[in-house]
């Protein structure tokens, strides 16, 4: 990918509503016209634009004959024109996101219809606006263009980009307002530096990571390729800092003594109404024990809609109480405010614990050949809030009572740090992550990129309940990306993993050997009956799709 300029601020912060694109050397692949040879052939000044040198003829014998030549060569162009490198893709990619797409160009009408011809999965309707030579307004680099298709468009300036490879599209763009990308070719790399557009990219296929960047997201937590990008500039981290903030990290660790180490972690709850105390309370346990630590102080931030009364606060801070009372922490402080920001309660929770350095639990330890192992099955959480916030939708469905009265018991399953106790006393155990907002999947992939290795996973031996699974299809969830806290993932050296799955199985509880460390580097390599297949991919978590 080339250069990524900074955005001007005022540009750059926008939902984006609208592209709009040049078209030869922008959506076709450049080279098509020789503009050498046809001003040649009109006597064009090599040092003049085209079109800027036909309004200086003032013969209307010669200015015909001239256009004739450009129309022309603009037309015997249109018919060698093959479309840029992924510009289908991305222009398709746009219209499912919603995004307007346009042409502006100097160039014919006709011409543009030809070449979009070659295009095969594209033609000029597919298009919202062209602004063309047929168009009474000035060619770039004059913004009239921009203007025109602003207006047809319905759109704001802020909320379109403009995208093409010469200093004209760039000019036309900036004088306007648009945020401006220059598609630089890496064959002829013009003196382009001067030029004021917003970001440079080599390949226009790029383009896409760029917009998708500023398109509205989801529910959920933020996708993890956008949080890497965040990550990836914050610098060398205190040395105190033993694990700093990375994707797939539960925990931050920080060295406060010789030989102990305090656990921080929080989490907001977000999904739930009914029993949302105790989740907050479980579900930032649950990331302390994935260190080895001993979860203690608990603080929670709580945020109420207006209209909450007095006595519904005040229940939801006693249910905090009492669980962290069940879970042996201390309920140590925090915040409660009432605020137009929310229209359901919100809990953040936020614990601290601590830990031997010595027996802290790194995922970065985790090494080729150690066994993957999963504890009790797919979405325990998801489960029971599908059980607890759709009992109406599913019963509606022919789930029955007592299919509902099980799914509510699985909030009694979603605490982790029974398994990860065990697990912590363990030598061979190198990694332990926890289940939670996009499911297993998205587990697997962050813990295969904070251990810094592959993975091998056997889908058909992930464990999903049949509750589960049926009520996943009621709503057409799949179960492998709905919110899981409840399973608890572990990596552990191939010798000890026989010993630690006895250990589990001593304690009632599940465990499954789902896959295998592979080698440096990230991402699952996924198969069914030793069949290689596709891993699945979640932006956001399953439950997301039906909330609200």
């Amino acid at each position: 990918m080339g250069s990524m300029g900074q955005v001007n601020q005022k540009k750059g912060h926008h939902h984006i509503k609208a592209v709009l694109f040049d078209f030869d050397g922008t959506l076709t692949r450049p080279g098509a016209l020789d503009f050498g040879a046809i001003k040649q052939a009109m006597n064009c000044p090599p040092h003049m634009a085209i079109l800027e040198y036909i309004e200086t003829i003032s013969s209307p014998d010669e200015k015909a004959r001239v256009i004739e030549i450009l129309d022309q060569a603009e037309m015997t162009a249109a018919r060698l024109s093959i479309p840029n490198d992924g510009a289908q893709e991305l222009l398709l990619w746009l219209r499912t996101r919603g995004v307007a797409i346009g042409i502006i160009t100097r160039n014919a009408l006709p011409p543009i219809t030809r070449a979009l011809e070659n295009f095969g999965q594209l033609c000029l309707p597919d298009f919202d606006v062209v602004i063309s030579r047929e168009d009474t307004v000035m060619p770039k680099p004059s913004p009239e263009g921009v203007y025109l298709a602003l207006a047809r468009l319905g759109v704001r300036k802020t909320e379109t980009w403009l995208v093409g490879d010469y200093r004209f599209d760039i000019e036309a763009g900036n004088a306007a307002g648009l945020t401006t990308v220059l598609l630089q070719d890496p064959d002829n790399q013009r003196e382009s530096s001067a030029w004021g557009q917003d970001h440079t990219l080599t390949r226009l296929g790029d383009l896409r990571e760029l917009i998708e960047f500023h398109l509205p997201l989801t529910g959920g937590k933020l996708p993890n390729r956008f949080l890497n990008r965040f990550l990836e500039t914050l610098g060398d981290p205190d040395p105190s800092l033993l694990i700093p903030p990375g994707v797939g990290e539960d925990t931050a660790a920080v060295n406060i003594m010789d030989d102990e180490v305090l656990i921080l972690k929080s989490d907001p709850i977000t999904f739930v109404s009914e029993a949302a105390a105790r989740y907050a309370v479980i579900v930032n346990a649950n990331d302390v024990s994935t260190s080895g630590a001993l979860p203690r102080w608990f603080l929670s931030t709580l945020l109420f809609p207006p209209g909450v009364t007095p006595a519904e606060i005040t229940g939801v801070m006693e249910e905090l109480r009492a669980c962290c009372r069940e879970q042996g922490l201390t309920l140590c402080g925090g915040h409660t405010e009432i605020t137009d920001a929310v229209t359901r309660p919100v809990i953040t929770g936020m614990i601290a614990g601590t830990v031997l350095k010595s027996a802290l639990i790194d995922k970065r330890n985790m090494l080729e050949g150690d066994q993957i192992l999963m504890t009790k099955g797919v979405s325990v959480e998801g489960t029971s809030i599908l059980a607890r916030e759709f009992e109406r939708q599913l019963l509606d469905r022919g789930l029955s009572a007592d299919d509902l009265a099980a799914g509510k018991t699985f909030l009694d399953q979603i605490s982790i740090t029974g398994e990860a106790a065990i697990a912590s006393r363990h030598p061979s155990v190198s990694a332990m992550h926890d289940v939670t907002e996009g499911g297993v999947a998205t587990a697997l992939e962050e813990l295969s990129q904070a251990g810094g290795h592959q993975f091998s996973i056997a889908m058909d031996r992930i464990p999903v309940f049949d509750l589960t699974r049926r009520m996943c299809h009621v709503f057409q969830l799949d179960p492998l990306g709905l919110i899981g806290s409840g399973s608890l993932l572990i990596c552990c050296r191939e010798g000890g993993c026989d010993r630690l799955i006895q250990d589990l199985a001593a304690a009632d509880i599940p465990v499954t050997r789902i896959g295998k460390v592979l080698g440096p580097g990230c991402g699952i390599l996924a198969e069914t009956s030793g069949q290689p297949v596709t891993w699945p991919v979640f932006d956001a978590d399953e439950m997301t799709r039906i909330m609200g």
